[in-house]
């Protein structure tokens, strides 16, 4: 396999880092994108709130990943934190799609981060691809975000949108932050349990990233395993491979007083059955399709 040159934003977050590491292995060159100084061999310079980018550094990049944005449950939900996530993920879509538009002999594919919050909330509904934008907050962030990458799909360029769910990594997201209570005794279902999640291995995250990559694939894509589960079901399932009772339920109240009621509702009591229809329509095979299967892998727990 010839070498690839593969530009990623948000390159030193949890998928970001996971991404850096697998296309470094492979032998392929990675170019990071910085907000801090010039570019350089391995970087590129770009401000997305100021509206600049180093674009030359796009020329015989074949790929860009874009991942970057404000952290969705890393403050409080106030008006001023929903703008930044809002434009974090807006204003620097705009600007690379532009950009990469305009640069004749830059990327021929954008595979650019979306998430499974488009679709809403639901108990009972089941989503996939073709599924209608929800409502709410999160909804309203991914369809602009997605709707964002007009210019580099107008330009020929083949763009991807990638509907993240739960990434399921012991180095960090959630299931970093419930080890410590799980490992204690002391982990438990949220609320009535009954809300769904669907989640993804970083393991079957990064290889679907690379996977999409090639594959002739444009539009949304859903990157969530193939069975998803409540709620209940996931606290039940990581207590059994922890060796450890899950059998404290955590009450509404004390997430919503520590992170704020929306946000609190919108991560914790709230969720959706997501479906990656695309993803194995077109080929892909799963590293991790069950839950137990993902987390003994991921934690190294044997059976």
């Amino acid at each position: 396999m010839s070498t690839r040159t593969i530009a990623i934003t948000g390159a030193s977050g949890l998928i970001g880092t996971a991404l850096t590491r697998h296309f470094e292995a492979n032998g392929d060159r990675v170019l990071k994108f910085t907000r801090t100084g010039r570019s350089s061999d391995t970087t590129i310079a770009w401000n997305p709130v100021a509206g600049t980018i180093d674009a030359a550094q796009l020329s015989g990049v074949d790929a860009v990943v874009h991942m970057a944005g404000a952290g969705i449950g890393d403050k409080r939900w106030s008006n001023e934190y929903k703008r930044e996530i809002l434009d974090s993920r807006v204003l620097g879509t705009k600007l690379l799609a532009s950009a990469m538009a305009e640069t004749s002999d830059g990327p021929k594919v954008l595979l650019s981060g979306s998430a499974i919050g488009i679709y809403g909330e639901s108990l009972t509904t089941v989503f996939n691809e073709q599924s209608p934008i929800g409502h709410g907050f999160l909804a309203d962030v991914c369809a602009q975000w997605e709707a964002a990458t007009e210019s580099a799909s107008r330009a020929g360029i083949r763009v991807a949108h990638l509907r993240t769910g739960i990434v399921l990594s012991p180095a960090g997201g959630a299931l970093a932050k419930l080890l410590p209570l799980f490992k204690l005794g002391a982990g438990g279902k949220m609320g009535s349990g009954k809300q769904w999640q669907s989640w993804i291995s970083i393991d079957d995250e990064v290889a679907a990233i690379d996977y999409l990559l090639t594959a002739n694939v444009t539009g949304a894509v859903n990157l969530t395993a193939p069975i998803p589960v409540t709620q209940a079901e996931f606290t039940k399932t990581l207590a059994k491979v922890l060796h450890r009772p899950s059998f404290l339920p955590v009450p509404s109240f004390g997430p919503k007083l520590l992170l704020g009621s929306e946000l609190a509702e919108a991560l914790l009591f709230t969720g959706q059955k997501v479906m990656p229809e695309v993803l194995q329509k077109s080929g892909y095979t799963f590293k991790h399709s069950t839950l137990e299967s993902a987390l003994r892998s991921l934690l190294n727990k044997p059976n």
